[in-house]
């Protein structure tokens, strides 16, 4: 195991497989980074390998040859085990010349080691299980942070990437929707009653996390002012759990409004929202995969820092509050499950941010 500040990669890679084993905003700030490795070996193949459900959001990655997921799987121990080494053998069989392993999880330093790559990289990390840095031949040790603050997430891979001496021009995520999802969101769209023609927002009011949520009150009179004020009909998005409330939400409006929520793939989500002519919500998956397939963004930002994650340039703004506590990274006020923060920002701050995103397009 060696374990240095900076380390100098042979020119003779062929294969190589990144591993990232985050949530979904994980896998799209992930994007830029595949592409500088890409870049850095154009003759050779690469792989990911990502979580359940989130490889569809990569497929038509022209950076990309393979994609992998560690599935869910049902039934037994041994039948899950089964599988899972199915994955491994596959894995194994590929020959991989260099792994990076992008977080600081167990388990992907585990499957990292199964698949035999020689070179096995990632950061070192010491606030970990005593055996993770030991599964890899090459440990970063972390740079220092830089004198200006880099906005966005990207930074957290690409960080990585850069200390073997791979060059990291490319910093803004980006996904690519595949004809497939292209002509499934067509008939999403028909079926939900969103005729050809007319012109649309998209919202995601919810989070898995309820201290990330604003008021449902808030964001029923935000959609009707989107039909008052700008003529545009709102399509919610959200998980299949959050199909129900989202019902709710929309017997409330008089505005015009669809549910989608629970009602696509990750892909189609993005074919979706690449349809958008703006997207607005709260600090979840959506605003990354928004942004990653070029549509404007408004993110609503509470105890959470939104300077880590949340889409940067021109083409996305930012609402949050200007309490002194704010972001306090904490799951509500005084245990409360409820921020603060977020309730004292009103429907007048968002809904002028929405305009001057919208004006943009004039």
């Amino acid at each position: 195991m060696n374990i240095k500040d900076h380390f100098q990669l042979p020119a003779n890679i062929g294969k190589i497989l990144i591993i990232q084993l985050g949530d979904v905003g994980d896998v799209v700030w992930s994007t830029p980074t595949f592409h500088c490795v890409k870049k850095a070996f154009p003759e050779g193949r690469l792989s990911v390998l990502v979580r359940e459900g989130m490889g569809s959001l990569l497929v038509a990655d022209p950076a990309i040859e393979d994609v992998f997921e560690i599935k869910n799987h049902p039934g037994g121990f041994l039948t899950k085990e089964l599988k899972h080494t199915r994955l491994v053998m596959e894995l194994r069989k590929s020959r991989f010349d260099l792994l990076f392993e992008l977080r600081s999880n167990d388990r992907g330093a585990f499957m990292g080691y199964l698949t035999g790559a020689p070179i096995r990289a990632s950061l070192y990390h010491e606030d970990v299980s005593w055996w993770r840095n030991l599964l890899f031949t090459h440990l970063l040790i972390p740079p220092p942070p830089p004198e200006q603050r880099i906005y966005g997430a990207a930074e957290q891979s690409l960080r990585i990437v850069r200390g073997f001496g791979i060059e990291t021009p490319e910093t803004e995520p980006k996904i690519w929707i595949s004809d497939q999802a292209k002509k499934s969101v067509r008939e999403i769209l028909a079926k939900a009653g969103i005729s050809d023609g007319f012109s649309w927002v998209t919202i995601n009011p919810y989070s898995r996390w309820s201290y990330k949520e604003w008021g449902d009150e808030k964001w029923v009179s935000l959609i009707d002012r989107f039909w008052t004020d700008f003529k545009l009909g709102v399509v919610v998005i959200g998980a299949k759990n959050e199909r129900e409330r989202a019902e709710k939400l929309i017997g409330l409006c008089s505005g015009r409004a669809f549910n989608l929520a629970g009602g696509t793939t990750l892909a189609e989500l993005a074919g979706v929202l690449g349809l958008s002519r703006l997207h607005i919500g709260v600090d979840s998956a959506a605003p990354h995969i928004a942004a990653a397939v070029g549509t404007r963004t408004v993110t609503i930002y509470g105890p959470t820092d939104w300077r880590d994650w949340a889409p940067v340039g021109d083409r996305h703004r930012v609402v949050a509050t200007d309490m002194a506590c704010s972001p306090c990274h904490r799951m509500g006020c005084d245990g409360s499950g409820k921020s603060l923060c977020l309730e004292n920002i009103g429907v007048d701050s968002v809904t002028e941010a929405a305009a001057g995103m919208l004006a943009k397009d004039v």
